[in-house]
């Protein structure tokens, strides 16, 4: 028992130390504006950028957002991101709702693809440690957005629960990267086809919503 408490606490410290870096990365991203400003017009930077944020990254990145919009921009954040991947995100589900941090994401992207599986046991030493800390909610990694008609059109919700504990056994957290035979999986390959066609596979269109299958 004394040991769980002690994840816990530890856990929740590391929130506290996502929270203090996300300075750090709004300072990165504003000199990256500046470089990119400095460039001559006759050989502008035309590259594409993609970014994949998992676990507690995504409340890195939300924060830095949030920062560098606080500190820095006076007009919103720009778009920067062609694709924004969230992955396993250990943020509340009801954060890229409009009015919320997570909302700067959407902003920021031309895409947002959550990537999320229910039984994500990582995330259940999240969830103890929120409800300790009297926070209340489900985790995006956990069950994708808690209201699909509430972000953003360009925000889509895709389910890995058919296979993530088989991809990470036993905790079925970092799903996302190659399969049991060693071959990209499942999640890599549509990640991979988003980035390389600039556009989120879904099977309900109107839904913004998919359900990936182990084949």
């Amino acid at each position: 028992m004394r040991q769980r408490l002690r994840i816990v606490q530890d856990y929740w410290d590391d929130q506290k130390s996502a929270d203090q870096s996300a300075f750090s990365f709004a300072r990165l991203l504003q000199h990256f504006m500046k470089w990119r400003e400095d460039q001559p017009e006759e050989d502008p930077c035309l590259k594409r950028m993609n970014i994949l944020t998992h676990s507690m990254d995504n409340r890195v990145f939300r924060e830095t957002l949030t920062k560098w919009n606080e500190y820095d921009l006076a007009s919103g954040v720009p778009l920067l991101f062609r694709n924004t991947i969230l992955m396993a995100a250990d943020i509340v589900n009801e954060s890229l709702e409009r009015g919320n941090k997570g909302e700067l994401i959407s902003h920021a992207s031309r895409n947002v693809s959550v990537y999320f599986a229910s039984d994500d046991l990582a995330l259940r030493s999240s969830k103890i440690s929120n409800l300790k800390n009297r926070v209340a909610s489900r985790r995006l990694g956990h069950t994708g957005p808690e209201d699909m008609d509430k972000v953003h059109s360009n925000v889509y919700a895709i389910d890995c629960d058919d296979f993530n504990n088989q991809y990470d056994d036993p905790k079925g957290h970092s799903y996302f990267l190659e399969n049991a035979t060693g071959s990209p999986g499942i999640v890599f390959e549509h990640i991979f086809d988003t980035i390389k066609t600039g556009r989120v596979s879904v099977s309900d269109v109107a839904g913004r919503t998919h359900i990936l299958k182990n084949v």
